[in-house]
């Protein structure tokens, strides 16, 4: 647990300079300018990420980052903490629906283990980056201490970097974690910032007296802390998994890699990432608004226009899973669609 905050690489203000180029080449492909709509939108704006008129997005890897939360001690879960260990076992098992949507979209999977508050056997597709078991009841104390949050951060960047330099083209943030809508809902309501009711839903299925708990063992964490300042947040209200997503959301815009961001705790793990460092913003592209209470508004706030809106809820990236082909479909105009010139004199 030895990387800091002060570890963390810079960002790169995305150079502006490319987009009349990607503009003047999409509008001038065999169709009627304007006609694939947003997937025009999305070809310029990995081209501006990646720095070119042809951007790919051929290789992908999903990081599934596993923790636990002591949240889940005042019944924010409908489900027992166990559960996040004994679903770790499914993914490295390729078992669980993640892998089934990697397969399906030909994604490789790592599996972090950030947090689990459990003994997990080694495994090679396991990353051991575990930095205690579970957080901190935040209902009670804070979640994290800084240098447990300091490592957090560093080695979420470093495992997103070590993906890009191994040849991702794009990352795709994924979680697993009993209770951790509680943390996210707790993160969107500072750092959005959003009143704490808009934020708070049913996570994986509470009944009317469960979320009435989760309500209030929320409220009474907020209570305790009257943070506001991103770094100050997620030490107070964790989750780990969901700080070393949002370092993993910096280490891969530092490298030039566009984030495709799942739900709702990914969403709020980029958020934090924005707040802790805005320029990774334009490196965001948000995969589809999901059914959880509260995705939505923090969408809205953050002005960003998800790509699909299927009713999931199930996270694991698998909403980002099932966006990527519209990324490679967005290279593909770019990269394949013949001009209308070359169409018209016959060299297409």
């Amino acid at each position: 647990m030895q990387p800091t905050l002060l570890s963390l690489p810079p960002v790169p203000s995305i150079d502006r300079s490319l987009a009349g180029s990607l503009r003047a080449k999409v509008d001038g492909k065999a169709k009627p300018p304007g006609s694939l709509g947003r997937i025009e939108d999305l070809a310029i704006r990995l081209g501006l990420i990646q720095g070119t008129t042809e951007p790919r997005a051929d290789r992908a890897t999903l990081l599934v980052f596993a923790a636990d939360h002591g949240l889940v001690e005042e019944g924010v879960s409908a489900y027992p903490q166990a559960v996040t260990a004994a679903m770790v076992r499914t993914f490295l098992a390729g078992r669980g629906t993640a892998n089934a949507f990697a397969r399906a979209v030909g994604a490789e999977v790592r599996i972090v283990d950030a947090g689990v508050a459990a003994d997990l056997a080694p495994h090679p597709d396991l990353i051991d980056r575990r930095i205690r078991r579970g957080t901190r009841n935040a209902a009670r104390e804070a979640a994290l201490l800084e240098n447990e949050l300091d490592a957090a951060l560093a080695f979420g960047a470093e495992l997103a970097a070590d993906a890009a330099d191994a040849g991702a083209d794009v990352i795709v943030l994924g979680e697993m974690g009993i209770g951790n809508t509680a943390s996210a809902s707790l993160l969107m309501h500072r750092l959005l910032p959003a009143p704490l009711e808009t934020c708070i839903g049913a996570g994986a299925g509470h009944d009317a007296a469960g979320l009435a708990r989760k309500r209030e063992a929320l409220a009474r964490a907020a209570a305790r802390s009257g943070a506001t300042e991103p770094r100050e947040v997620l030490r107070e209200f964790g989750g780990l998994e969901i700080a070393m997503m949002a370092g993993a959301t910096i280490g891969a815009a530092a490298r030039r890699r566009a984030v495709l961001v799942d739900g709702f705790i990914a969403s709020a793990a980029a958020l934090a990432a924005i707040r802790l460092e805005p320029a990774v913003r334009d490196y965001c592209i948000f995969a589809h608004c999901s059914a959880e209470r509260g995705h939505a508004a923090l969408l809205e706030g953050i002005a960003a226009d998800p790509l699909l809106e299927l009713g999931l809820r199930l996270g694991e990236g698998t909403g980002g899973l099932l966006a990527l082909p519209l990324l490679r479909a967005a290279c593909g105009l770019l990269r394949e669609v013949a001009s209308l010139d070359e169409v018209l004199s016959g060299a297409a």
